[in-house]
């Protein structure tokens, strides 16, 4: 599983971004600007879930050129948690709001797919990513 990322050039500047994780940073060139966004997820990582993360975790990242690239991890649980949280925060929801939608009553049960606790099947994150931000269309690119 990997997360589609866009790179352009602007200006003098290389944009990076990466719409699932809600993550976007730039560099002065094309590779610095990959290496930034490598370590940018790995950083809200380790914010997020630093009692979660197991020794050697790396994000690795594939540069298709053009203007793609590809972005995952040796612990997809962890990213997939951190695209779930990350958006819930942009779209301005709440955990509660998040489990209502699933038609859950109890916040805690959604809350563990948050903290990287449960694996998730590529149909669960469709219906979790519904659920946290109803109005993003993902971008996940199975390979």
């Amino acid at each position: 599983m990997e997360f589609e990322g866009k790179v352009w050039k602007d200006g003098k500047f290389w944009l990076v971004e990466v719409a699932s994780l809600n993550l976007m940073t730039q560099g002065k060139s094309r590779k610095n600007a990959l290496e930034m966004i490598r370590d940018a997820a790995i950083g809200l990582i380790e914010c997020y879930f630093e009692s979660e993360m197991k020794k050697g975790f790396d994000v690795i990242l594939f540069d298709y050129k053009k203007d793609s690239f590809g972005i995952t991890s040796n612990d997809n649980k962890l990213l997939l948690a951190l695209s779930l949280r990350r958006q819930r925060e942009k779209s301005g929801s709440t955990i509660r709001e998040a489990a209502r939608r699933l038609g859950s009553k109890s916040p805690n049960a959604y809350a563990q797919y948050e903290k990287g606790r449960i694996r998730i099947s590529l149909d669960q994150y469709e219906k979790l990513m519904q659920a946290v931000n109803p109005n993003l269309i993902s971008i996940l690119r199975v390979i």
